[in-house]
């Protein structure tokens, strides 16, 4: 880590310490939330948080537990009934596959995820922390699925808890309504936790808070890969790695144009990966950059990675030596908390925008909602990629003209010719093709492409193609061939780039290269010269 001057050390210092005050309430609600304890949570902060301020691509970044982490997490231990061994196998391998995902490179393909697709995750990843949140938030017994949630909304009320209520809907109340002024100096989910759990300690509340957390550093968990669930595993940890990666790199950007920087991707993924390795070990919640804490460390004056490591020490620090006091917190105030941080996660621009944007958009945005809510995340990102690329290659293709013409040849050189000009009304045919010429659009271009009865010369004017791929080459490798079946000449106008692309695919073995133009006229005099020679020889 290079050295630090004196005013950034400020800065770093400052941006640390709040990050952590902002941290520490989360840390503890995403480990109560997931199942694993709110210990698990704050092992998870302050390791992952450590690694990635040290190793990461992004100076400034601020990791810890997050919402789509903590989802994953908790259906996780859900479905392996609580097997603590499995969970941190997954854990362990999510990690792994993230730094795999940084040392094969693909840490900039993030930024060409369909924003649609991206707005419908975030949302659908609020109203999950949301929905899951509200029984705890009155008291009730929680349950770990949304859908399971929406289903037994009806037993909220009979289960309540006055106590449990009372705290929730007061945490609720100073998360959402905290003065503006106060929070740069007190962030409201601190203001909560702290006045809700003195409250409840000095009334003495009948209310659930967050048990035992032992005041000491983790103790080591192995990772056990066994085959018994090998698939769930599998499939769990890699959810969890392109979940962590998407997060964590959509922070990084947001860190960019804060900073005026740029982040090294790969590297981010790479450090990322490894503290979700490391914190497997500790049996600690995995997690991401966090968007709001790293903002929070960037206007608080944070400029370095000091700042991140500032962050994890104060954790580790609080950890020790407040563990004592984070016992008394009641549930339902971290339950209010939670469900502030699900609608801030909402992606309320997008929304804003409904009325006005592409209906394709809207399709492909709710699309992933749904299956984020009621299905699986890591479906609702593939499902939501592949729709909108479909949907983008139907645009495009629609963008693609094919119109035709004829060029009349006149040869009246003698007897013979003329006979043969008014009997098969000898021409030149011209496909002009606008347009992207790919996969999508090869079939209603070359479909339109008739027999060319009475047509001795085809141009096949491609000047305004601006790209063509292995389709559109293989199509009209096919084409030619059908042509030259009934003694038709195929001739090309191209610009260089399609050039390149036919040579390079080797057209030139159905079509010569001298038959391969860059001006149309060029193209026409020789079709021209073609017709009259073929005529001479008769």
């Amino acid at each position: 880590m290079k050295a630090v001057s004196g005013g950034k050390l400020t800065g770093d210092l400052y941006g640390g310490l709040t990050a952590a005050v902002i941290a520490l309430p989360l840390a503890l609600a995403f480990g109560v939330a997931s199942g694993a304890g709110a210990q698990a949570g704050l092992y998870g902060a302050i390791i992952l948080g450590l690694v990635a301020a040290l190793f990461g691509g992004t100076a400034v970044q601020i990791s810890g537990p997050t919402g789509p982490m903590t989802v994953v997490v908790a259906s996780a231990i859900t479905l392996f009934h609580g097997d603590i061994n499995s969970v941190v196998t997954v854990i362990f391998l999510g990690g792994i596959f993230q730094m795999a995902l940084g040392f094969l490179k693909v840490g900039k393909l993030v930024r060409y995820i369909p924003y649609p697709v991206i707005s419908g995750f975030m949302t659908g990843i609020g109203l999950i922390i949301i929905l899951i949140q509200i029984h705890p938030l009155f008291g009730a017994d929680g349950f770990s699925s949304p859908l399971a949630a929406v289903r037994h909304l009806n037993t909220v009320f009979p289960g309540m808890n006055s106590a449990d209520m009372t705290l929730g809907v007061l945490s609720l109340m100073i998360v959402f309504f905290f003065p503006k002024r106060l929070s740069s100096k007190l962030p409201s989910p601190l203001a909560a936790l702290i006045l809700c759990t003195l409250l409840s300690i000095v009334l003495s509340m009948d209310a659930a808070t967050i048990g035992h957390i032992p005041a000491e550093l983790p103790k080591l968990i192995i990772p056990d890969i066994s085959l018994k669930h090998l698939t769930f595993v599998v499939s769990t940890a890699l959810s969890l790695a392109v979940l962590g990666s998407i997060d964590s790199l959509l922070t990084s950007l947001v860190a960019d144009s804060l900073t005026k920087t740029t982040h090294n991707p790969n590297k981010e993924l790479i450090a990322q990966g490894l503290g979700n390795t490391l914190v497997s070990f500790a049996g600690g919640i995995p997690g991401a950059g966090a968007t709001m804490r790293t903002v929070v460390n960037v206007k608080a004056g944070g400029r370095t990675r000091l700042s991140g490591v500032i962050h994890a020490v104060v954790l580790l620090m609080i950890l020790l030596v407040f563990g004592s006091f984070a016992e008394n917190i009641p549930l339902a105030v971290l339950s209010g908390i939670l469900i502030k941080v699900g609608f801030d996660i909402i992606d309320y621009r997008f929304l804003r925008v409904l009325k006005k944007a592409p209906k394709h958009d809207i399709l492909v945005m709710f699309a992933v909602l749904v299956l984020t809510v009621f299905v699986d995340l890591i479906v609702a990102v593939g499902v939501g990629v592949v729709l909108a690329s479909l949907l983008l290659t139907y645009r495009i293709a629609q963008q693609t003209s094919t119109s035709f013409h004829e060029i009349p040849v006149n040869i009246e050189e003698n007897e013979i010719s003329r006979e043969l000009q008014e009997s098969t009304k000898y021409s030149i045919r011209v496909v002009d093709i606008n347009g992207p010429f790919f996969f999508g659009s090869t079939t209603q271009i070359v479909g339109k492409i008739g027999a060319f009865l009475g047509t001795q010369v085809v141009i096949f004017n491609c000047s305004n193609v601006p790209f063509m791929d292995y389709s559109a080459v293989f199509a009209l490798e096919e084409k030619i061939s059908k042509l030259k079946s009934n003694n038709i000449m195929a001739v090309f106008v191209v610009n260089d780039n399609v050039r390149e692309i036919l040579i390079r695919n080797n057209i030139t073995d159905s079509v010569p290269i001298s038959h391969i133009f860059r001006n149309f006229d060029d193209a026409v005099t020789h079709a021209k010269e073609h017709i009259k020679k073929k005529v001479n020889q008769l």
